[in-house]
């Protein structure tokens, strides 16, 4: 079987795939389902300051091609997800990975204090890119913002860390982005794409909106998005300085894996497809992945990492 083993932010995973932060992850008891199966690390809910209920339902529907969802950061108070951490077995192969994502620069700040005080292994990320908030734009498009959140942040993390984005669609907007990052040296890596913010599905018998926040705009993940979130890695791939790509979004198989790799990616998640299948999706997609590389003659990731070929 070939090497799928990886590093990120200098801890080692045994394999390069998890969850997407939002899926099976916002309690215990589903953190312990990612601790059982074949991912190579876990990532918690992300956590806001106070314990949150999230949007009204129906808000997450399933698509022949993907999925629409606006959830609205439901999680249960980054508290809870401190004491996990505390409680959590590092002896574990697989790494510890927390989001957080305050609705405040206080909130995160707060937060980072509480999780810095408590001295843990764990890698924190940064969520700048929930797009199913009613009234809260993204910060990950504000790059002004983005700047000084990072300016007061950086700094008071210390550890690397890394930051969760939006899908970028403009070459400019790359290059401002990458400028901002490259200026943090302990920001380790960053995770493209989140969600494709504010689609719209529709019933064609109903004539009805599939899901209910927002009046029915949401966010597109699954196959559909493949392309854009491959874009989204490899343009920060090129533009990165010393930093990492975790890539996540289009991930059915292990052949999209395999492509997030060659795009640049350093590690992988799955979202939908780990919502719709369980767990079990991780034992299937390495396994596939190993195949496409024992195929081509790769022994490791970094045989074929960011080395997609261009015309």
């Amino acid at each position: 079987m070939a090497d799928l083993s990886t590093t990120i932010a200098g801890v080692k995973l045994p394999n390069l795939l998890f969850n997407a932060s939002g899926v099976c992850c916002q309690t215990k008891e589903d953190l312990q389902l990612m601790v059982e199966s074949e991912s190579g690390s876990l990532i918690t809910k992300s956590a806001t300051f106070e314990k949150r209920e999230g949007n009204p339902s129906p808000r997450y529907v399933p698509l022949s091609n993907g999925s629409i969802n606006s959830m609205g950061l439901p999680n249960e108070g980054y508290e809870y997800y401190l004491e996990y951490a505390k409680n959590y077995d590092y002896k574990n192969s697989k790494p510890l990975f927390v989001s957080l994502s305050g609705l405040s620069l206080q909130d995160n700040i707060k937060m980072i204090e509480a999780f810095k005080a408590a001295h843990l292994p764990c890698v924190l990320e940064i969520n700048y890119s929930c797009p199913n908030l009613p009234g809260k734009p993204q910060l990950g498009y504000d790059f002004e913002g983005m700047d000084h959140s990072l300016s007061v942040l950086a700094p008071l993390i210390e550890k690397p860390f890394g930051i969760k984005l939006p899908p970028y669609f403009d070459i400019a907007h790359f290059d401002i982005a990458a400028s901002i990052f490259n200026k943090y040296e302990n920001l380790a890596f960053v995770t493209c794409i989140n969600s494709v913010g504010n689609g719209l599905a529709i019933d064609l018998e109903t004539e009805q909106a599939l899901i209910k926040p927002k009046d029915g705009f949401g966010g597109l993940g699954g196959l559909m998005v493949l392309h854009t979130a491959l874009a989204n890695v490899n343009a920060f791939h090129r533009r990165l300085k010393g930093k990492q790509v975790i890539g996540v979004g289009g991930v059915t198989s292990g052949k999209e894996a395999f492509l997030h790799v060659l795009a640049g990616a350093s590690a992988v998640q799955i979202g939908t497809t780990l919502k719709e299948e369980g767990p079990g999706v991780f034992a299937r997609i390495n396994k596939e992945l190993s195949d496409i590389m024992t195929a081509k003659g790769y022994k490791s990731l970094e045989d074929f990492r960011g080395k997609v070929k261009t015309l």
